[in-house]
């Protein structure tokens, strides 16, 4: 089929055609495009490439269910995992439902690859991991799901859980999380030296989440850096949130930013509402790969969120007083191809080769499209339409 008169995000109107779900050739829009059956005539609408979610928890979700009030006493970490655990404790309907609801919904809003943490403790064992690997086959045509076992409980605090985050990789997980080596766990040597050991055994990446701040959670990323560079991980860990390196001055962040970018160490942010965000263009200038993602949505943890990760440009360029185009394009970039980068999807992009995956908006250019957040005019995956006007498609 071809797709005739299309906006790119630099600006140039081109003709895409695809063959085998795939993108042929981009060709000058001039003259007659040919149309007929097989030809979809945008009429210069704003073609972009497929949205990328990279940090959601589709088995902590309550989307879908009657509204559940925020349980937590406190505003700590610690006490969003104690009311989370009551939560759950008290569901009946299983996460593969409740994830099926949300990926139907990031679908419609256009995002086509995403990378979910999954609890993993010795309450739940790899019940959630189960969950989730059923909603990644029942959506295995339409969206890529790649797993992260996520000690969310902590792992020397919860006996048992090293070796059910090892299981997990047996079973289908794709990475190894971690959660605040000090902050949780107590012990930032004891924590790392369980993640980086099943790592380097089983030959995966990691993403960690991170929220401690100020120079404790700057030691901490000091010690992922090393510990990355030692394990031969170069590329492949990730640390989520990294509340600390908006919390230091801006020499500490710079020096911190330096050994990220060395060891490969890429950062998230989801444009937290309370919590002090990293310096994206700071950490961008210095080499360090920074990418977005929802993060929670409508559960324990949050009653907010909606998956769409146009939406989610706009919130991190919001936070991080981002006003001008350039600007605009780095916060894009963090939801499409930076976050592309770090979960190795290859080829991505609106090139020859890579697979015919596109989120057509109505939008005079990229900036206005993260700014405006217009509905989803429509959603292509592999050269077939899977939602229009922000529904999906029968």
């Amino acid at each position: 089929m071809r797709i005739a008169n299309a906006t790119l995000p630099d600006g140039r109107r081109q003709h895409i055609d695809v063959q085998g779900g795939r993108i042929a050739a981009l060709l000058p829009a001039s003259g007659d495009p040919t149309t007929g059956a097989d030809t979809l005539d945008l009429g210069g609408a704003l073609v972009l490439p497929p949205l990328v979610d990279g940090h959601i928890h589709l088995d902590k979700t309550l989307l879908g269910l009657p509204w559940v009030p925020n349980q937590a006493t406190g505003n700590r970490v610690a006490d969003r995992i104690e009311a989370e655990r009551k939560v759950r404790a008290a569901r009946t309907v299983p996460e593969a439902e409740t994830g099926a609801n949300l990926v139907r919904q990031v679908l419609a809003s256009g995002t086509l690859h995403m990378r979910s943490h999954v609890d993993i403790d010795n309450q739940l064992g790899l019940k959630n991991l189960h969950e989730v690997l059923k909603v990644r086959e029942r959506f295995g045509d339409l969206v890529t799901i790649q797993i992260v076992a996520f000690p969310q409980s902590g792992i020397l605090r919860s006996p048992g859980t090293a070796d059910l985050l090892d299981a997990a990789i047996a079973q289908g997980a794709d990475l190894l999380g971690g959660l605040d080596p000090v902050g949780i766990d107590g012990d930032l040597d004891g924590h790392l030296d369980a993640i980086f050991a099943i790592a380097e055994r089983r030959g995966v990446g990691i993403d960690i989440h991170l929220h401690d701040s100020g120079e404790t959670g700057i030691a901490q990323l000091t010690a992922i850096a090393e510990r990355t560079e030692a394990a031969g991980l170069n590329g492949r860990v990730a640390v989520s949130h990294a509340f600390a390196l908006g919390s230091v001055p801006t020499d500490v962040a710079e020096r911190t930013a330096d050994l990220l970018a060395e060891a490969g160490v890429a950062i998230m942010s989801h444009g937290p509402g309370g919590a002090t965000m990293p310096p994206l263009k700071l950490l961008h200038e210095h080499g360090v790969e920074v990418f977005g993602g929802s993060d929670n949505i409508r559960d324990a943890w949050s009653p907010f969120g909606n998956g769409d990760m146009l939406e989610r440009a706009m919130m991190i360029g919001y936070r991080a007083n981002f006003r001008h185009d350039e600007e605009l394009a780095l916060a894009f970039d963090m939801v499409t191809a930076a976050a592309a980068r770090v979960l190795g999807i290859v080829p991505y992009g609106i090139e020859p080769g890579a697979p015919a995956d596109f989120v057509v908006v109505e939008a005079g250019s990229l900036a206005e499209a993260v700014a405006t957040r217009p509905r989803r005019k429509l959603v292509i995956k592999a050269g077939r339409i899977i939602a229009k006007d922000g529904v999906l498609v029968p």
